[in-house]
């Protein structure tokens, strides 16, 4: 009789448990995913896909308008937003069976239920049934933290409840200077919202670099969406289908909805993780791992999220993936964090790779900038009243590229790319050997000879 009923059980169908599932089954190890929900996870299921489906919807609205000064000329239009919502369910769907059958297909057993620890080998399921592992992977993502609670929270959504409303509201309030909150705002303005975001900082997308920081705010406001930093929301009141948004500076807001998006936590709570000696960290609330992923208990990992690491779905798949190697296929991977590419799906768009200026010159002694600001060439037509920024961060001792920070229309898809040559230690000479691609606004990246400026860290005395 085997020693243990499975050889490794992951905790969580999201998109870093189902790859590791499918790859360890794939070496042939006998394999066992609990999801008390539905299969995909937060990024499939109420995350970057139904947003990203959102958020192409709302640009459809510019679209029309800009028609025009291509010698378009389109009669009345309507939008349901019922129809938008039922669409995406049905792709959800779709993707949902999608990942279920691609788990099943690779030998690996899904069980529907919740699954939380006994010990380091022995997880016990709602269904009452008790299943031992060799080994076991928690990969349960996070969920929106609304923070400190205020009175009148239990008025107020999070993005998962904003995939599913009855009807677009015509005003709504969005506390929160992330990424999420600001791809919601763009969301909802596309659609025709009136949208007021309110952050306790000073500006908005904190951690990014502060000129795309300044670009996106200015641009979110020629859009017509309210910006209010230096406020949060004190209390919400409820007047029949109505909300009032007091802040904390004594002023209010009237609207439909009230939205919070200022952050999110692992989903650590209820998972037996003290029974099993699971440690936590105390600096981020994730799961304590290991650059193996490993937790504090030898046999037991985590991926993704829940580890409060860096919470992006590619990154949780890659980790997902490099575990499963690790230990299934004697493969020994660790997953570089370093220069990960990313995005915010606001309006408008930004993609970002490497270190923003601020990090840079904090790092390195000489630290060169290169950075336009244009029209692009679309809004000549227009008439648009939008600007693209494009910056470089450069090591100006090995002139190597440190950083891209890009703002406007396909700002990620050029921020793939991009990655590659940052990823690959690229130099600016290399940049400015690359013949421009003519005529995209990414050829901006290739042509831009001189600096906007120089940074010389002076030596400490």
């Amino acid at each position: 009789m085997a020693e243990f009923d499975v050889d490794l059980f992951v905790i969580g169908g999201g998109s870093g448990g189902v790859r590791a599932a499918r790859i360890a089954a794939g070496y042939g190890a006998k394999v066992m995913v609990a999801e008390e929900y539905r299969m995909g996870g937060t990024c499939v299921i109420r995350g970057c896909v139904p947003k990203k489906l959102f958020v192409i919807g709302s640009h459809v609205h510019d679209e029309i308008e800009d028609a025009v000064g291509f010698g378009w000329s389109i009669g009345q239009v309507s939008f349901d937003w019922t129809t938008l919502v039922a669409n995406k369910d049905k792709e959800i769907a779709r993707l949902e069976g999608a990942y279920t059958s691609n788990v099943e297909k690779s030998g690996a057993r899904i069980v529907k239920t919740r699954a939380v620890l006994e010990d380091a080998h022995t997880i016990r399921l709602a269904t009452g049934e008790k299943v031992t592992a060799k080994y076991i992977l928690i990969a349960t993502g996070g969920a929106p933290n609304h923070g400190p609670i205020v009175p009148g929270i239990e008025h107020v959504i999070s993005s998962n409840e904003a995939f599913h409303l009855k009807e677009l509201p015509k005003r709504i309030v969005i506390q929160g200077g992330g990424y999420i909150a600001l791809e919601f705002a763009g969301i909802f303005a596309g659609f025709g919202s009136d949208v007021t975001v309110i952050y306790r900082g000073d500006n908005i997308l904190r951690g990014f670099d502060e000129d795309v920081r300044k670009h996106v705010r200015a641009e979110m406001e020629k859009r017509g969406i309210t910006i209010i930093t230096g406020r949060t929301v004190a209390k919400v009141d409820k007047h029949g289908r109505d909300f009032t948004t007091h802040l904390s500076d004594g002023s209010s807001i009237a609207s439909d909805q009230v939205m919070f998006a200022i952050g999110r936590h692992p989903n650590v709570g209820g998972l037996g993780l003290e029974t099993a000696g699971v440690a936590i960290n105390a600096a981020n609330g994730g799961i304590q791992v290991d650059g193996w992923s490993k937790t504090s208990v030898d046999n037991i990992y985590a991926v993704g999220d829940v580890t409060h690491r860096t919470n992006l779905t590619p990154v949780a798949i890659r980790e997902g993936h490099a575990f499963a190697d690790t230990v299934f296929g004697k493969r020994p991977v660790q997953v570089d964090h370093a220069t990960i590419p990313t995005a915010v799906f606001s309006q408008p768009e930004v993609g970002t790779v490497g270190l923003t200026e601020e990090e840079a010159r904090a790092q390195f002694s000489h630290v060169d900038i290169y950075k336009t600001d244009f029209r692009p060439i679309k809004a000549t037509m227009s008439g648009r009243d939008t600007r693209v920024l494009m910056k470089l961060v450069v090591d100006g001792v090995s002139d190597r590229v440190l950083g891209c920070h890009i703002v406007g229309d396909g700002a990620a898809e050029i921020t793939q790319a991009v990655a590659i040559a940052v990823k690959m230690k690229a130099t600016k000479a290399d940049f400015d050997a690359t013949i421009a691609l003519h005529p995209t606004a990414s050829e901006e990246l290739v042509t831009m000879r001189t600096p906007s400026a120089r940074h010389v860290r002076q030596a400490a005395e």
